[in-house]
C-alpha cells in the first residue's frame, strides 16, 4: 500500500491562508511537488494546547510554500498566521535560521535569527504563564531521485551547499517529486527560558541559535551524508596530528633524507588512502545501479533494518557485514541511500584501486588500505590517523572484519587489525559513542563461485585489473535470484571497554596509548560481531536444498524423500529458533525445488517409480558454499544425528556429555553463540524435538534414545541431518590422529597444518567429495588453535606440539561419531615423522595446570545396555 503521506493534493482542500501571491505561487508549484512527511503524522509530537512556531534551517520562498503545504496536509497549525496568543508583531508563525539577503550578486547570508528569537523571549518572559513550542523542520528537495527520474535532475539533489533562488527554482522544478520534510521533537521555549535562569536575552537567543543549527546539521548528516566535499581540509588534518609530524621527522632522521621529501611522502600516502566523496557521484552511482541490480537480481530485501536505524542516531555507527563477493561493498551502500540513511565510508583493498574504478569508488567513499602495514611506520601512522579523523568527525564507516571474501561459505577467522584501530581512535577522543552494526549477507549464486573453487583446489588467486573486470562482464548475462541483507543486533563499544578497564576514560588519551587489556577486548568484539552476523542469518531455498541434497552420495534423493527432508529442516530452524533476527523462506518444500530448478542449481531425472533430483558435478560443489553460509543454524541437529549414525541406542545423558566435550571446537569453527550450558539446553529441545516428530523413540523413562532401523524413514533423515556436519568430525580425527600417529616433540604447528591438508586432499580424491573447504587449511589451523587454548595441546621449548594422554582417549571416543572404514582410510594415509613405521604410544603425563584436559580424560563410551545393541547400518 502507498504510503499517504506521498499521495498528490486533493485540488478541493482548503488554500494556504497568507497573502494573494502566496496562494497563487501555492497553487503554480503544486503539480510539481509531492511531499513525504516524517513522521507520517507530525501531530503526535506536539501539544495541542501551545502555539506553535516553526524553525526551518534555510530561508526562501519555496520552503515556505512546502512547508504550509505539508502542516496543511498533516493538520498542523498554519505557518503563515501570527502565533496565536503571543503579542508579537510578526505576520508568520515560522523563521529561518539563515537567510540570503539582497538579489542578484553580492548577495550575503545572514546567519543568525536575532529579531524573531528575540520578540518571541520577551513576549514570554513578561507572560509567564505562556509557552510556544519551536519546531524543528527540515525541507529536503530530491534527497534521492529514483531510477525514472532521470540522470539530469540528480545534478539538483539536495546537498550541503546553499544554493541561490534559480538553483532552488531548478531542483523544485526537476525533483519536487521526492520532497522530504522532516519535523524533529518541539522544544519548549518556556522550559529553556526557565532553565536559562539570570541569562541575558541575546546571550540565551545566540545559544539557542547555536543549538538549533547543530541540530539540523545532524539530521541533514544522516539524510544526505556528513559534510566531506573537500578532501584537502581532511588530508591537512592528517599531516598537521602531532603523531604523523613526529613520524616525519624519524623518517627523515632514520633515512637521513630532508625533512620536505619525507613529509611529501606522507601527504602521497595519505591522498592514496583518502576518500574524495561526492554527493553528486553517490546519487549518480545510485540512480546507475538501479538498473544495474534490476538486470542482475531478482529481488533485493532487507530484515530488522529498522531496528538499526532506530539505534544509530547519537552514535560513530561501523556496518560489519560478512564479505562474500565483491558486490557487497556496492549492495550496502546503495541499500543503505535508498532507505534514508547515508552511505558510509569503505575501508577498500588497495588492489581495487584501479584505473577509471578507483576514482569512482573514491568518489563514492571508498578509502583504500595496504594488505600489509609491516614495515612502514610512517603508512601505519598516516592511514591511523585518516581513520582518527573519520570517527571524530562522525563519519559512518564499513569494512569487513574476515580479511577478505569467504571463499567456502563459512565466516571466516577475524583479522582485528581494523577494529584495533577504531578503538584507539575513539579513545582518543570519546566524543561520540561506537556502535558496530553486523550485517548478514545471503546470495542465492555468487559471480565468485566458480574462481573460488578454483583457489581452495589450489590455483593461485587472480590479480584483479581493468582488463579481468572487462572480461567478467560476461557473468553479468545471467541472473542470481535474490539478495537478503539482514541487519543483527548492533554492539556498543562503551559497555566492552567499562567490562575490560572501567578507568578507561582516565588512561588512554594519548594518541598511542596501548593498554595491555586493548587486545582481549578487541578479540572479544571480533567474535561477537561474527556471533551476532551468524545470528542474523537469512535461510533461503538454496540453503535448503544444499543441506539436503549434499548430504547423499551422489547429491540425488527421491522427490518424496527431498520434500520430507526440506519440510523437517524448515520445522527445526523455526521451531527451535536460532535467534529472533534469523529469517527463513515462506516458500514451500514444493516450491523450493522448483526455484531450485528454475535457478539451474539442480536437475530432475524423470523415473516410473518416481522422480529424482540431483546436483550434478560442478553445481554440487557450488552448493556447498550456500550450504556453509547456514551450517550453523543446523549444527545443534547435526550433533545429536551424528550419534546415531553409527549407534542405534543412545542414552541421553552420553549424548549430552560428549556434544559439551565436542563443543568448544564446533563453536570455534562456526561461530555459535552459547556458552556450554546454552548449548546442553539446544541439545536437550532438538533431543525433544526429534522424539516428538517420532524420529527418535525413547525408553527408561526417557534416559534411554533409540532410533528406528536403516532402512527406516527417521533413520535416513537422521543420517542426512548429520551428514552435514560429519565432516567437520573428520577433520577433527585427522588432526588428531596425525598427532597421536607421529608422537609428542614430533611437529611444529605448521607441519601438522601441511599434513592435515595433504590427508584430506587425499581423503576427498578417494570419496569424491563435493566439498572444497574439507581441505582448507585455515579450518585445520583454527582447530589446532582450539586444542591449544583448551590445553590438550601445548608447545615444548622447540617449538613442537606435546599433548596430553587425553588425546588418545578422544581417538577412541571418535569410534561412536565416524565409521570404521573412514577411520582406517584416514588412519592409512595420514603421514607419519618416520614411514612405514608405526609410532610408539606417547608416554602418559600430566596436562599443564588449570586446563581442561581432565575433562576429556574421562572416557565417555556407552553405557552397558547400547553395547548390547549393535550397530544397524542401512
Amino acid at each position: 500500500m502507498a504510503d499517504p503521506s506521498t499521495y498528490p493534493v486533493n485540488p478541493a482542500r482548503t488554500r494556504p491562508r497568507g497573502p494573494w501571491w502566496f496562494a497563487l505561487l501555492s497553487r503554480v508549484l503544486e503539480p510539481w511537488v509531492r511531499i513525504k512527511r516524517d513522521p507520517v503524522e507530525p501531530s503526535s509530537l506536539l501539544r495541542a494546547d501551545i502555539p506553535v512556531c516553526y524553525v526551518v534551517e534555510r530561508d526562501g520562498v519555496s520552503d515556505a510554500l512546502i512547508l504550509e503545504r505539508a502542516c496543511r496536509e498533516a493538520g498542523l497549525p498554519s505557518p503563515m498566521q501570527p502565533v496565536p496568543n503571543i503579542p508579537v508583531r510578526r505576520r508568520r508563525a515560522m523563521f529561518a535560521l539563515a537567510r540570503r539577503e539582497g538579489w542578484g550578486f553580492g548577495r550575503r547570508q545572514a546567519a543568525l535569527p536575532k529579531e524573531p528569537l528575540n520578540r518571541l523571549v520577551h513576549a514570554l518572559e513578561a507572560m509567564p504563564h505562556q509557552d510556544v513550542q519551536l519546531v524543528p523542520v527540515s525541507i529536503y528537495v530530491g534527497r534521492a531521485p529514483g531510477r525514472e527520474s532521470g540522470w539530469f535532475r540528480v545534478l539538483f539533489s539536495e546537498n550541503w551547499v546553499v544554493v541561490g533562488r534559480f538553483r532552488r527554482l531548478l531542483a523544485v522544478l526537476l525533483n519536487g517529486r521526492d520532497t522530504v520534510v522532516h519535523f524533529s521533537a518541539p522544544v519548549s521555549l518556556r522550559q529553556v527560558l526557565d532553565d536559562a535562569g539570570d541569562m541575558r536575552v541575546e546571550r540565551l537567543t545566540r545559544k539557542i541559535a547555536r543549538v538549533l543549527r547543530t541540530h539540523f546539521r545532524r539530521i541533514r548528516a544522516a539524510v544526505i551524508g556528513p559534510d566531506l566535499s573537500h578532501r584537502r581540509t581532511v588530508v591537512d588534518a592528517v599531516l598537521n596530528a602531532e603523531p604523523v609530524r613526529e613520524q616525519v621527522a624519524a623518517t627523515s632522521a632514520k633515512e637521513k633524507i630532508p625533512y620536505a621529501k619525507a613529509w611529501r611522502r606522507a601527504h602521497g600516502m595519505a591522498m592514496e588512502i583518502s576518500a574524495d566523496y561526492s554527493h553528486p557521484v553517490v546519487r549518480s552511482t545510485s540512480f546507475l545501479l538501479s538498473n544495474f541490480w534490476n538486470k542482475l537480481y531478482d529481488g533485493i530485501a532487507m530484515h530488522h533494518f529498522d531496528k538499526a536505524r532506530a539505534a544509530a542516531p547519537g552514535h560513530e555507527v561501523v556496518y560489519v557485514p560478512c564479505h562474500r563477493s565483491h558486490t557487497d561493498y556496492l549492495l550496502m551502500s546503495y541499500q543503505l541511500h535508498q532507505s534514508g540513511v547515508v552511505p558510509p565510508h569503505i575501508a577498500a583493498g588497495v588492489n581495487l584501486n584501479l584505473p577509471v574504478i578507483g576514482p569512482i569508488l573514491r568518489r563514492g567513499g571508498a578509502f583504500f588500505l595496504r594488505r600489509s602495514f609491516r614495515g612502514n611506520a610512517l603508512y601505519s601512522v598516516v592511514f591511523n590517523e585518516y581513520l582518527a579523523q573519520l570517527v571524530d568527525r562522525g563519519v559512518p564507516l564499513e569494512y569487513f572484519i574476515e580479511g577478505g571474501r569467504s571463499r567456502t561459505g563459512r565466516l571466516l577467522a577475524p583479522r582485528a587489525g581494523m577494529l584495533v584501530m577504531t578503538v584507539r581512535a575513539f579513545l582518543r577522543a570519546p566524543r561520540r559513542p561506537v556502535l558496530f552494526q553486523p550485517v548478514y549477507i545471503g546470495y542465492e549464486k555468487l559471480m565468485e563461485g566458480k574462481s573460488y573453487i578454483g583457489e581452495l583446489t589450489g590455483k593461485p588467486k587472480e590479480k584483479e585489473s581493468l582488463l579481468g573486470l572487462l572480461r567478467g562482464l560476461k557473468v553479468l548475462r545471467q541472473r542470481y535470484g535474490h539478495v537478503t541483507l539482514n541487519f543483527g543486533e548492533p554492539i556498543a563499544l562503551e559497555p566492552l571497554l567499562d567490562a575490560a578497564e572501567p578507568a578507561w576514560r582516565q588512561t588512554t588519551a594519548a594518541p598511542d596509548a596501548r593498554p595491555e587489556w586493548l587486545s582481549g577486548m578487541v578479540d572479544d568484539l571480533a567474535e561477537r560481531i561474527l556471533v551476532n552476523i551468524n545470528r542474523a542469518a537469512d535461510v533461503n531455498p538454496i540453503n535448503l536444498l544444499a543441506l539436503a541434497l549434499l548430504a547423499t552420495p551422489k547429491h540425488a534423493m527421491a522427490e518424496s524423500d527431498l520434500l520430507a527432508q526440506l519440510e523437517l529442516t524448515k520445522a527445526l530452524v523455526t521451531e527451535l529458533p536460532y535467534s529472533d533476527r534469523v529469517t527463513v523462506t515462506p516458500t514451500p518444500p514444493a516450491g523450493i525445488i522448483a526455484y531450485g530448478e528454475q535457478m539451474g542449481w539442480i536437475r530432475r531425472v524423470r523415473h516410473p517409480l518416481g522422480d529424482v533430483l540431483m546436483a550434478e558435478g560442478e553445481q554440487a560443489v557450488l552448493l556447498s558454499y550456500f550450504r556453509n553460509n547456514v551450517l550453523h543454524l543446523n549444527a545443534t541437529a547435526a550433533w545429536v544425528a551424528c550419534c546415531f549414525l553409527n549407534n542405534r541406542r543412545m542414552s541421553r545423558s552420553s549424548v549430552i556429555r560428549l556434544g559439551r566435550i565436542v563443543y568448544p571446537f564446533i563453536q570455534g569453527e562456526l561461530f555459535l553463540p552459547w556458552d556450554e550450558e546454552g548449548f546442553t539446553g539446544q541439545m536437550q529441545a532438538t533431543v525433544d524435538f526429534f522424539v516428538a516428530r517420532g524420529i527418535l523413540e525413547t525408553s527408561g523413562e526417557g534416559r534411554l534414545l533409540e532410533r528406528g532401523p536403516g532402512q527406516d524413514d527417521g533413520a535416513y533423515q537422521l543420517r542426512v541431518i548429520a551428514r552435514s556436519l560429519l565432516q567437520a568430525f573428520e577433520r577433527y580425527y585427522i588432526a588428531i590422529a596425525a598427532l597421536v600417529k607421529n608422537g609428542p616433540h614430533t611437529l611444529t604447528a605448521g607441519e601438522l597444518e601441511n599434513a592435515c591438508t595433504l590427508t584430506a586432499q587425499r581423503l576427498g580424491m578417494l570419496n569424491e567429495l563435493s566439498a572444497p573447504e574439507f581441505f582448507d587449511k585455515a579450518l585445520f589451523r583454527g582447530f589446532i588453535q582450539k586444542l591449544r587454548e583448551r590445553k590438550v595441546v601445548w608447545t615444548d621449548a622447540e617449538g613442537k606440539l606435546d599433548f596430553a594422554q587425553a588425546l588418545e582417549g578422544m581417538v577412541d571416543d571418535a569410534r561412536l561419531i565416524l565409521a570404521r572404514e573412514v577411520r582406517h582410510s584416514i588412519l592409512k594415509i595420514t603421514p607419519g615423522a618416520a614411514e612405514p613405521r608405526d609410532p610408539p604410544p606417547p608416554p602418559l603425563k600430566e596436562a599443564p595446570a588449570g586446563d581442561v584436559a581432565s575433562d576429556l580424560h574421562q572416557r565417555h563410551v556407552v553405557n552397558e545396555e547400547e553395547r548390547h545393541h549393535p550397530t544397524h547400518l542401512p
